[in-house]
């Protein structure tokens, strides 16, 4: 079993950019997507970005598009999310997770999660 730890969550303005890192205890090989996720009390965990190991391809929730961006190192076994133009609605905790590889991005099944970082955004 992989274990994800995530980094880089913290206090930052509206406006400004942020970049969390998942790094992973295993080789993170070509079978694999890596997912963020995010979180705030009282709600449902949300899709937030995916890439896959094997293509390259990534998918985004609509409300993140065009602002952030999924990338990979395979070197460090490591994915990160780019935050950019940050707003009051993107505070949350986010969750990196690991999934089988799935031709449609959007069917993916995440079995291993990270314990989460928060990032929050004052106005």
């Amino acid at each position: 079993q992989v274990r994800l730890v995530e980094s880089g969550g913290g206090l930052v303005q509206a406006g400004d950019s942020l970049r969390l890192a998942c790094a992973a205890s295993a080789r993170i090989y070509t079978s694999y997507v890596m997912g963020w996720f995010r979180q705030t009390p009282g709600k449902e965990r949300e899709f937030v970005a995916s890439l896959s190991m094997r293509s390259g391809r990534t998918l985004y929730a609509d409300s993140v598009k065009g602002r952030f961006t999924i990338s990979r190192d395979n070197s460090k076994d490591a994915v990160y999310l780019q935050m950019n133009s940050l707003n009051l609605e993107d505070a949350a905790v986010y969750y990196c997770a690991r999934g089988g590889d799935n031709f449609d991005l959007s069917r993916v099944i995440y079995n291993s999660w990270g314990q989460g970082t928060q990032v929050t955004v004052s106005s």
